[in-house]
């Protein structure tokens, strides 16, 4: 399936929209990982604990957006988005979105 950032895919015609898809997860620290990502945070760089864990949840929250649109039967996800917010202390949500559409020859 095509994803896209844009409202449009080149070369190709967008016969119809089917509406909104979203996928999300919520994600909590690990206490093994906030001792290691503080330790890091005392001499500096990238956090790598972190940065796996935005990236699986990344992944979670776009799988179940697609998961959305192929119950649709879409043939791409165009102006996909994302959003987080936190929850709670430790605890936050990540929220991939966008417009189901189904292709037409161009």
């Amino acid at each position: 399936m095509i994803i896209v950032t844009t409202d449009s895919i080149p070369g190709k015609d967008i016969k119809s929209s089917l509406g909104m898809v979203k996928g999300n997860t919520i994600r909590a620290r690990h206490i093994g990982r906030d001792i290691v990502a503080g330790l890091r945070s005392i001499v500096g760089g990238e956090i790598i604990e972190y940065t796996k864990l935005i990236a699986e949840a990344r992944e979670q929250a776009i799988d179940r957006m697609l998961s959305e649109a192929e119950n649709l039967n879409a043939d791409a996800v165009i102006n996909v988005r994302f959003t987080t917010s936190v929850l709670m202390g430790g605890a936050a949500e990540l929220l991939a979105y966008g417009t189901a559409v189904k292709l037409g020859k161009p």
